[in-house]
Parts: structure tokens; C-alpha cells; sequence
């Protein structure tokens, strides 16, 4: 692709993601690329991704470096104008970064050159009840550690509203959504609903939908499953539930999933991608569903993302099962797949030279942009 803008998010705290700002820097001005640093935090608060996006000039590439937090910014900043995002990886857990810091510079050249895959990954956006506020205390208490908050989502003007549908807000996340408790001592009451139908009233410290992105973040730790990015679907997941059932739904990309704050329930929060966006009150409503347009996530080769798995969380095998006789093997199939299975997505064994990448897929230009 023809790369002529080019946005880059970066980790300040970690002098490795400086230093790789400065290499990007470099070959921008090699090849004639404007090249932008884009703060989320400048002049003391936090932007709009709109107004972040427009600053920086309109970037067709988002370059982030740092971990999955720095990447999540990126996203929300790539999704506002439908941009390509790049993560570099300088986390210690991450899921969401595609190339080492040490080969930024081969990574922006296979870029220039088209020798790389888009994936488009699923996101969430929704509805509500109002529009999100957050009260004025909240600002001074989420300053702690932190920078400062991003602003609620902004109203979608583009979309009807009313009647049983709310309000449709401007958001677009990787991850999750989350409504949870905001007092320590007062869990959250919470009506699902999965495809206009009564799942079950919760009592729970926290209720999250997230992506199949998502499932290996908060989803995961509130003991979630593992979901492929590449699946399509919703994950709800209850955090300390009360009550008896408390394993995890995963319904079609086509559900959506609303969750109602019951009348004798206390306030709740709602977080997107781990920022907190607004405060619910008791008879308040939002509603999560897939966006009609996808995040595009730029990849150089097949990820290995089970292995990834089996790396990231330090996955051992079971004493009983490599007691006696030969452990399992990383590798098992080292030859090609017969026609019949030709079509079936495997990374390539160590050593295997990797499949020649796609070319960026065409965008429907029917999809409407999210904002």
C-alpha cells in the first residue's frame, strides 16, 4: 500500500519504545512519510478519537510501541478513520502486538511493499438508555496513577434513536465492555438479556462482553474462555457472580447482549477497553453488539497464536500425562496438507518457509464508519 501518514502511539515510560519512535522517525523521512506523534494525553486531558486523529492529520498507518494498553489506544485511534495499526512489541503479556522491536524498520519496508496480511478483527460498539456521564468526583479519583480519563463516547448522529433502542454512542472496542460495582461493599444487580430474551438477573461484582480479541484479557482472568481472534462472536462473562451459574455465554456476532441496572442495585461504571467511559444509575440500560466495520490489523505472516498461548501464560503439561513415554511434540505435522484440507489455517512448523501473504482485502464501502 502507498503509506503517506503515519501516526504513531508511543509507551514514554519505556526508553526501548523511545528509541524505536526515533527508528520510525528515520525511515518516514527516508521515504518522504509524514510522520506524527500522537498523544493522548496532550495539554493536560484526554481527546476524542476523532479529535486526536484529526490532529495528527488523518494517518492511513497507526503505529504503536509498547504493549496491548499502548496497542488498545492505537485501535480506538484506527477504527475512528479506518486506518491501518501496526503494533510493535514491547509488553510482557501481550496478545495484541505483531513484530519485535528489532525489526520495526524490515516491518514498515513490508508494509510500503504490500508484503502483508490485513486481519480484521471484531469489535463492540453499543447503546444506552442517556448518554454516559461521569460524575465530576470521578475525574480527581481515576487521576491516581494514571493520566487523565478519556471524555464519555459522543452521540452517533448518523443513527436513528429512540423508542426500545436508546441512544447509539460512538464506540469502538477491541476488548470489552464492562459494567461493574462502584462501591466495595455493594455488588451490582443486573439484568442480561442475549437476543432480546432474559437470560438471568446477576448479582456479581462485574459483567463484561467482550470480543473473541477480548476473551484472553479481563474475560480470561474472570475465568472466561479462550476464544480464536479469528471467530466471530460475543463473550458474556460475570465476575463473582452470586448465584449458582456463573460460566460464561458466547453468543453469535448477530446477538446482542444488553445489560439493565436493576432498580435496587447501586451505581455502576462502564468501562470500554479498560477506561472508564460513564456511570450507570439504578434502571439504566446498555447494549453491546458487534460494529458493522472491523478493526484492520496489520500482520506479516500467519500468527501463532496458540502457540503464543502456551508461551504468554506459561502453560506446562500435566505430570500424569508425560510421566511415562514421550511428551507430546510442539510440531506434529511437518508435511504439507493433502487437497482435501488445503484450506485449513496452520502456522508454519520452524523452519517452514510461511505462505505468501494476502493482499489487503477491499473495503465494502456500504459499511458505515463509527463516527
Amino acid at each position: 500500500m502507498t503509506v503517506r501518514r503515519v501516526g504513531m502511539v508511543v509507551h514514554e515510560g519505556r526508553s526501548a519504545a523511545v528509541d524505536a519512535a526515533r527508528t520510525v522517525r528515520e525511515w518516514c523521512a527516508e521515504h518522504d512519510v509524514q510522520c506524527t506523534d500522537i498523544d493522548v494525553w496532550r495539554d493536560g486531558g484526554r481527546h476524542s478519537a476523532q479529535e486526536e486523529v484529526e490532529a495528527a492529520g488523518d494517518p492511513d498507518l497507526i503505529v504503536t510501541l509498547g504493549g496491548d494498553g499502548t496497542f488498545l489506544r492505537g485501535a480506538r485511534l484506527a477504527a475512528e478513520h479506518d486506518a491501518l495499526v501496526l503494533g510493535v512489541d514491547l509488553g510482557r503479556v501481550g496478545f495484541l502486538t505483531e513484530v519485535p522491536v528489532t525489526v520495526v524498520r524490515t516491518a514498515l519496508d513490508a508494509v510500503r511493499d504490500e508484503r502483508l496480511t490485513v486481519e480484521n478483527r471484531m469489535l463492540l460498539t453499543m447503546r444506552a438508555s442517556r448518554t454516559l456521564e461521569v460524575p465530576s468526583g470521578m475525574h480527581e479519583l481515576m487521576r491516581y496513577g494514571r493520566g487523565p480519563m478519556l471524555p464519555p463516547p459522543r452521540v452517533r448522529s448518523d443513527c436513528e434513536a429512540g423508542d426500545d433502542w436508546g441512544i447509539a454512542l460512538n464506540v469502538a472496542a477491541l476488548n470489552d465492555v464492562v459494567v461493574e460495582k462502584l462501591a466495595r461493599d455493594r455488588q451490582v444487580s443486573v439484568g442480561v438479556y442475549i437476543a432480546g430474551r432474559l437470560l438471568a438477573s446477576y448479582s456479581a461484582d462485574a459483567l463484561l462482553v467482550a470480543t473473541p480479541t477480548g476473551s484472553t484479557a479481563y474475560s480470561f482472568a474472570a475465568g472466561g474462555p479462550v476464544v480464536s481472534p479469528r471467530a466471530e462472536g460475543l463473550v458474556f462473562t460475570p465476575v463473582a457472580p452470586h448465584m449458582a451459574f456463573n460460566r460464561s455465554v458466547v453468543a453469535a456476532p448477530d446477538e446482542p447482549i444488553a445489560l439493565r441496572v436493576l432498580d435496587r442495585s447501586g451505581q455502576a461504571a462502564v468501562s470500554i477497553d479498560g477506561q472508564l467511559r460513564g456511570v450507570l444509575d439504578p434502571g439504566d440500560w446498555i447494549g453491546v453488539y458487534a460494529a458493522p466495520h472491523r478493526l484492520r490489523a496489520v500482520r506479516l505472516g500467519p500468527m501463532d497464536f496458540y502457540g503464543r498461548l502456551r508461551e504468554r501464560m506459561n502453560l506446562t503439561d500435566a505430570p500424569a500425562a508425560v510421566a511415562d513415554g514421550t511428551p507430546a511434540p510442539l510440531w506434529p505435522v511437518t508435511t504439507p496438507p493433502p487437497g482435501d484440507l488445503a484450506h485449513l489455517a496452520l502456522p508454519p512448523a520452524p523452519g517452514e518457509p510461511a505462505a505468501a501473504p494476502c493482499p489487503p482485502a477491499a473495503r465494502d464501502p456500504r459499511d458505515p464508519s463509527d463516527g
